[in-house]
This record gives structure tokens, C-alpha cells and sequence, in this order.
């Protein structure tokens, strides 16, 4: 029985020497920008009807955009004949293989956000690198480090000692809507700076399992392996996402791209920037969205709120009584309608903050009060 082929998310940057086997594969092909009509779009001169072109958008942020290149050294050891066991029992190591140094690189995209040298990327495109190299648009090249990290987010923000770099102008991703033209502009498979072109398919897209902190702005614009952390932007050269994934059965672009939204993009970086880290709140439980059959299980007039599913023993939900089988309706003010929203709610509050949270258990009614704890730092494999 032939097994079926499963549609996976791709982390979009690229491992050196994939991009080349994939060119000598003749698999790349000339982008296709489609014309649609939007506000900021400027009809080519001589062109009365048709096309439109966003060369000023592209000529706007282009410069912005970047390729970032990382190193990753290791150390290994071949094995052989002098490394066998028994024949190191009677010739100890005078034999045995020197341990040799190993550089793997791969390569993304970022975007240059102040004239200071700060750099925003994806935490995946530079994880575990020993070494980074930023190549502007113009060919010059600068080493750079991590400045700071957000894995729950796959944000990073690193860093050059270059001044006065082209700093892109930030867009407002609030305000998006589905059938806007964005451009994309990366370093796709390591051909050199690649602007593409689409619309926005959907806002707001979550629980898909690439990260904790999920609000991805969906697009069709071509987005491929080297495009990470590079730039969404809209038709005024505004930036308004950071390119993330692709939803993709063989690793290229199918038409469905991730970019993460600039407003959340925008609160990683400034604690980057001050702090050097990330700091969200954090209650410790974990919640099941109440759906039409479980509200009826439990006897609830509506389906608002959210199912505790789960109480981390000793955390800040656990210390305020919460228990696993409460819906939670409330917190504070807001009236949360799935578990990503009470991820969302908790963890953009400052540790030390007092919420009230109202609820059902069982017939009962809830009121509790819980104070927000710092959110513990995930543990990423390297």
C-alpha cells in the first residue's frame, strides 16, 4: 500500500549547496508578478492600461533588505581501522584519526531596522551559528552577532558595527486586508536579492504548531528556502511582516507563505533592544478550546470561554486555585474565545500582575485572582 504524502511546514532558509543543486536541476523559475490594482500602485510609464508596477515600493525597501550568511564549525572524528577498539588495545592511540573541523553554512534574509546597525531576522536563521556574514544590497559585506533571540516567536535581532545603514520604513500589519498586495524580498536559494509579488490570502493565523506565539499574515506570494526573515512589505515599501514558512509538500513555494505581522515582530525587538531578551507573562495551565459539543457536555448555555485542561503543579494558576475541568469566560476585562487567546492575554502582561479571572466549575461560579508569573525560557535543540 503506497503510503500518502503528507503537506509539512518548511522553515524557509537554506543549507549552502541545495540552492546550487537545485539551480543545475533547472528547478527555479522566473517570478510571474500578476497585476492587481492598489492604492500607492503607479502605472508604468507609456502604459495606459494593464500592468502596474510597484518599482517604487521595491526601490523604497529593497535597500533595507539583506542576505545573511552563518557558519556553523564542528568537530569530528572519522572512523577507521586505527579507531577500531580492539585495534586500540594493543596500539593505543598513536594511530588513531586527528579530529577535523567541519563548517556547515547556510543562508536567510533580514531587514535593517535602525541606521544603528540592528538587523531582524528569524531566531532559525541564525541558531547555533558561529559566525555571520551581512551582505547588503550593494555588495558589501559585515560580520555581525546576535544581539537577541525569541525562539517562542522565531525573532531574532542581530547586529553589525556598519552605521548608518538604509533602516526600512515599518508599516502598520493591523490594518491588513485579505486581497491587499504584498511584496516579498529575499535571498531565495542564494540567487541574490528576489522581490515577489502577491496578495494577502488571510490574517491572523494561529495554532498552526511552527511556533508558541502565533498571528501569521498568509500570502501567495512567492516565498521559498533563503526567503526567511526577510521582508513582507506593502505597495507603499512599508514593512509589515517578516517571512517565516511555507505550507509546501516539496520544500519550494505552493502559494502558501507565513510572514510573521510586524506588530508583533515590533514588541520582540524593542525588548531585544533594551533588555537584550524577551520577558512574557505566564499562568502555567493549559486550555482546550470549547467547542459546541463540550459546551453541551458540561451544560453551558454558550460556547464562550476556555476549557482548562491541564494545572502545572505549583505555578500561578495551581497557587490561585485553578483546577483542570474549570472554563475560564473572563480575565480581567477580556473574554477570551480559544487557548491562543489566554496565551496571547497572559503573556503580554509584565510578571508581578494581578489578574481576576471568572469562570464555571460545574454549576459553580468562579472568581480567583492570580498573580502573573515570568514565562520560563524554552528550550531549543541545537
Amino acid at each position: 500500500m503506497k503510503s500518502s504524502r503528507l503537506l509539512v511546514f518548511t522553515l524557509v532558509s537554506v543549507t549552502a549547496g541545495l540552492f546550487a543543486a537545485l539551480l543545475a536541476l533547472n528547478l527555479l523559475n522566473d517570478p510571474d508578478p500578476r497585476p492587481s490594482p492598489n492604492i500607492g500602485a503607479v502605472k508604468s510609464p507609456g502604459i495606459h492600461t494593464g500592468p502596474v508596477s510597484y518599482a517604487s515600493a521595491v526601490e523604497a525597501a529593497a535597500p533595507s533588505v539583506v542576505n545573511i550568511y552563518t557558519t556553523k564549525v564542528t568537530v569530528e572524528r572519522r572512523s577507521g581501522l586505527f579507531d577500531d577498539p580492539v585495534f586500540q588495545r594493543f596500539f593505543g592511540d598513536r594511530f588513531s584519526s586527528q579530529p577535523e573541523e567541519r563548517r556547515q553554512t547556510s543562508l536567510g534574509s533580514g531587514v535593517i531596522i535602525n541606521d544603528r546597525g540592528f538587523i531582524l531576522t528569524n531566531h532559525h536563521v541564525i541558531k547555533g551559528a558561529d559566525e555571520i556574514r551581512v551582505v547588503l544590497s550593494n555588495g558589501d559585506t559585515f560580520a555581525a552577532e546576535v544581539a537577541g533571540t525569541d525562539p517562542d516567536t522565531d525573532l531574532a535581532v542581530i547586529k553589525t558595527e556598519q552605521s548608518n545603514l538604509p533602516a526600512i520604513t515599518v508599516g502598520d500589519s493591523q490594518y491588513l486586508r485579505v486581497g491587499d498586495v504584498v511584496l516579498a524580498i529575499g535571498n531565495p536559494f542564494g540567487v541574490g536579492q528576489t522581490v515577489t509579488m502577491g496578495i494577502v490570502s488571510a490574517t491572523g493565523r494561529n495554532q498552526l504548531g511552527i511556533n508558541t506565539f502565533e498571528n501569521f499574515i498568509q500570502t501567495d506570494a512567492a516565498i521559498n528556502p533563503g526567503n526567511s526573515g526577510g521582508a513582507l512589505i506593502n505597495a507603499h515599501g512599508e514593512l509589515i511582516g517578516i517571512n517565516t514558512a511555507i505550507f509546501s509538500k516539496t520544500g519550494g513555494s505552493n502559494g502558501i507563505g507565513f510572514a510573521i505581522p510586524i506588530e508583533l515582530a515590533k514588541g520582540v525587538m524593542d525588548q531585544i533592544l533594551k533588555q537584550g531578551r524577551v520577558v512574557r507573562g505566564w499562568l502555567g495551565i493549559a486550555g482546550q478550546d470549547l467547542t459546541p459539543a463540550l459546551a453541551k457536555a458540561f451544560g453551558l448555555p454558550d460556547i464562550h470561554g476556555v476549557l482548562v485542561s491541564g494545572v502545572l503543579e505549583g505555578g500561578p494558576a495551581d497557587q490561585a486555585g485553578i483546577e483542570p475541568g474549570d472554563i475560564i469566560t473572563r480575565i480581567d476585562n477580556r473574554v477570551p474565545g480559544s487557548s491562543f487567546d489566554i496565551l496571547s492575554i497572559i503573556s503580554a502582561l509584565p510578571p508581578g500582575t494581578k489578574v481576576k479571572i471568572r469562570g464555571l466549575r460545574g454549576e459553580k461560579i468562579l472568581k480567583l485572582e492570580a498573580v502573573v508569573s515570568e514565562r520560563p525560557k524554552i528550550q531549543m535543540e541545537e
